[in-house]
């Protein structure tokens, strides 16, 4: 049984270890020259970012892995966990690598990540269905030991949850510190909510990584010195979809992950209101840059959705009481 010790001690070698991977690794990025590269239509005071390390997301993952398989909690659901993360931080790799590297500007094409991502899906869904006591039902907040029986429509919505949720996270990382905030605050939430239902894997990955993007944020917060790319983001979604399937709460993440949520809808209003209409419902999308625009400083919207996801995970902790 997990104690808070081992919580803490998770914690910090996660921290430790990518505190000290930053030094190495951004200045090999930099060799490599695999810098950001900046939208000309984005905020003006972007622009001074262009050439910035990306794909730092190595670094979240490299961390995550040695912490993980050093704590003495490796079992099937670890691997499912360190699959998910792996396989949509490979992904975003690709696509990173393409764009930077290879210098073609969409990087993967959106039906291969698409494929990508729904194949990953699936493997989740069918493993936590034949795996998990509960099968196909899911834990229904704030309606106290209820469950809904999804049956055959099981795989098909959690592959639904799973390729929003790492595309949305993907939509978040776009201002210093705030796609890594946001899932530091989130992680953390999952991490109590393992340790009180004896999920000593969960516990322990979710602390891991929670760790990882904790020391990633000293190389990540305002200036950043090093940007987490498609490679971090994808994996970051990966982990919170595989997590929250796992612990059979996928409902919950429009709660917790609720900026997660409002980022990408703040795209699907955009995009189908100017298709519509031509006219477009925020000055910039997604949300964070529209904020941006109406004259917030960067650091101001981020501090402002962290306060807000804190906010969520309380809701979202009395939601499962």
């Amino acid at each position: 049984m997990i104690e808070y010790i081992d919580i803490f001690r998770t914690i910090s070698i996660s921290f430790l270890i990518t505190l000290i991977l930053g030094p190495i690794m951004i200045p090999m990025l930099k060799k490599l020259k695999i810098g950001q590269s900046v939208r000309d239509d984005g905020p003006q005071t972007h622009l001074k970012k262009s050439g910035t390390p990306t794909m730092g997301g190595i670094i979240i993952f490299m961390a995550l892995v040695l912490t993980v398989l050093t704590s003495g909690m490796v079992n099937k659901d670890m691997y499912i966990l360190l699959i998910s993360t792996f396989g949509f931080g490979l992904i975003g790799f690709l696509d990173d690598y393409i764009k930077v590297v290879k210098r073609r500007s969409l990087g993967l094409r959106p039906h291969e990540k698409l494929i990508g991502q729904i194949i990953l899906a699936i493997m989740l869904a069918v493993y936590q269905s034949s795996t998990s006591m509960l099968g196909t039902k899911l834990i229904i907040p704030f309606l106290n030991n209820q469950y809904l029986d999804l049956g055959f429509l099981y795989i098909p919505f959690i592959a639904f949850v799973v390729v929003g949720t790492v595309n949305s996270v993907n939509l978040t990382d776009g201002l210093d510190g705030l796609a890594s905030g946001v899932t530091l605050i989130v992680l953390s939430f999952f991490a109590l909510v393992a340790l009180n239902w004896r999920q000593d894997s969960v516990t322990i990955f979710s602390t891991a990584l929670a760790g990882a993007c904790l020391g990633f944020l000293i190389h990540n917060a305002h200036p950043a010195k090093v940007f987490m790319g498609d490679t971090g983001s994808m994996a970051l979604g990966g982990a919170v979809s595989a997590i929250a399937i796992l612990l059979n709460i996928p409902l919950i993440i429009p709660i917790v992950g609720g900026i997660y949520f409002i980022e990408a809808l703040s795209v699907i209003i955009q995009v189908t209101s100017y298709k519509l209409t031509g006219k477009r419902v925020f000055l910039m999308s997604p949300l964070h840059h529209h904020f941006e625009q109406k004259g917030w400083k960067e650091t101001k919207v981020v501090a402002v959705f962290w306060t807000v996801t804190v906010v969520l995970c309380l809701i979202g902790i009395f939601s499962l009481i």
